[in-house]
């Protein structure tokens, strides 16, 4: 398996940004990944796993770290013994496939989310009211030490969160689902992709949600609309006009520019709500953003 040096990651996020990671590798089996942790591990060199990016923001400036993007048996999944078992990364569009070529439903919710099952167990991923707790049968990650199965609350899965931390591969993944008929999970998730296209800026190159939804009768996405942000443009990218909560790569944005309108989109909360919104969306690399208040 090669290791490649200096690879653009702007190639590997939904937004477009990012500069380069000081190694790259793909690794598509269990010995690969091994391999290439142990690699890193006699370098010193921190290790980071992106999935389809769809939730990552990454420094202009690279990443010291030896980035891993898992392919092969890595990113497979089937059917088990009723089981949905899936590579970290799988995509999850083809697990939900999956599972209703089987008519196993729970899944469904997932098709709001472009991003891969380990990306997804990293951040307790969730949309329309599931998220991967409440499916999880249990996770193989592995890291330096070897590889250890952990449930969903041995991985302190909470809402977008989890108690993983950069070094550590999801591997390996095992959904408990329930019976459901074929047809009626495609009409769910038809349901759902309408309710998404209809609300998202779908067609446009963003990371997803930008901020987790606080403790408030305002969704971050109102809140900030609320704050007349739709379409704030700061450098190439901007708040998107149809929803507030998505920054969009409108032409040529870099990584600091999505910061900015973060940074802004923050201070604007805090002083007409008194709430501090804290990101949803995965930093890679020296990223930082200013306080709100003090």
């Amino acid at each position: 398996m090669k290791i490649d040096e200096g690879v653009a990651l702007s190639r590997y996020t939904t937004l477009g940004t990012g500069g380069p990671a000081r190694a790259f590798a793909r690794p598509e089996s269990a010995a690969e990944l091994e391999h290439v942790l142990a690699w890193a591990a006699e370098r010193g060199l921190a290790v980071a796993t992106i999935g389809l990016g769809s939730n990552l923001l990454v420094s202009d400036d690279g990443v010291d770290a030896l980035v891993l993007k898992l392919g092969g048996g890595l990113a497979a999944a089937e059917i088990e013994g009723g089981l949905l078992v899936a590579g970290g990364g799988a995509t999850n569009a083809v697990c939900l496939h999956r599972a209703r070529d089987a008519e196993l439903g729970g899944f469904e919710f997932a098709c709001a989310i472009p991003g891969t099952i380990g990306g997804g167990v990293w951040m307790n991923a969730g949309a329309y009211g599931g998220d991967w707790a409440g499916i999880l049968e249990r996770a193989l990650v592995v890291d330096g030490d070897g590889a250890e199965w952990r449930t969903a609350s041995e991985l302190g899965l909470r809402y977008r969160h989890s108690d993983l931390e950069h070094g550590q591969v999801v591997a390996r993944v095992e959904f408990r689902l329930s019976p459901r008929p074929q047809a009626e999970v495609k009409a769910l998730v038809a349901d759902l992709q309408a309710q998404r296209k209809a609300a998202q800026p779908t067609n446009k190159r963003t990371y997803g949600s930008v901020f987790k939804n606080p403790d408030h009768e305002l969704s971050a996405g109102r809140m900030l609309e609320t704050c007349g942000l739709k379409g704030h443009r700061i450098g190439g990218a901007q708040i998107s006009p149809r929803h507030a909560n998505f920054i969009e790569n409108a032409e040529g944005a870099r990584s600091a520019d999505a910061i900015a309108l973060m940074a802004e989109a923050r201070r604007r909360a805090w002083e007409q709500f008194g709430v501090e919104l804290e990101h949803e969306v995965e930093f890679l690399g020296e990223i930082e953003l200013p306080p709100v208040s003090g």
